[in-house]
């Protein structure tokens, strides 16, 4: 008798550890998971810190710049497309794409001595250039949020555990094609 509560007791045991083992793991997915979605959302804080300069700074430059339509059409499109961007995939296209139209109309105002010695123009300008250190930051942290997160569910005996909770790895927020070659700007 002594035997088998002994037995018993210790087939109880492993199933509580089993137990708590895979609670524990799914309770941490769960919060790597989360950090994951909070760390996008403060890249998507900045993001819209951006979006919502952009209308300034175009107006700013828009008097001075009568003949650069195209340049304006580009950002108009980009801004549309990231305000239309539901997935993650999405978004990092979009926002992209709104970097690059930046970068064109950077490159432009060069060409405009007039408007870089507007205050507002450069008042517009470090606050984009703020924004974008801002946003820099924020994707970093994120991409440091997915790989923490993409490793753990990859990890064994943790991946079953996932594969069981369906979770699936993360992409991380890359750069546009190209970001690694520096712009020319002809004078």
């Amino acid at each position: 008798m002594k035997k088998t509560t002994t037995i018993l007791i210790g087939v109880f045991v492993i199933i509580l550890l089993i137990a708590g083992y895979f609670i524990s793991s799914y309770n941490g997915i769960v919060a790597a998971e989360e950090d994951v979605d909070a760390q996008f959302a403060k890249v998507e804080t900045q993001l819209q810190r951006r979006f919502d300069l952009i209308p300034n700074l175009v107006s700013a430059t828009q008097g001075y710049m009568q003949h650069e339509k195209d340049v304006f059409t580009a950002i108009a499109d980009a801004r549309s497309k990231l305000a239309g961007a539901t997935t993650v995939n999405d978004k990092v296209e979009a926002s992209n794409e709104l970097e690059g139209a930046l970068s064109r109309l950077l490159m432009v105002v060069e060409n405009y001595p007039e408007l870089k010695a507007d205050t507002q123009f450069t008042a517009l300008m470090d606050e984009l250039a703020g924004t974008e250190n801002r946003i820099a930051t924020e994707r970093n942290r994120y991409n440091e949020s997915v790989q923490t997160f993409n490793a753990k569910i990859r990890k064994f005996p943790t991946s079953f555990i996932a594969s069981i909770m369906g979770v699936e790895k993360r992409d991380y927020f890359e750069a546009q094609a190209g970001a690694d070659q520096a712009p020319s700007v002809n004078f």
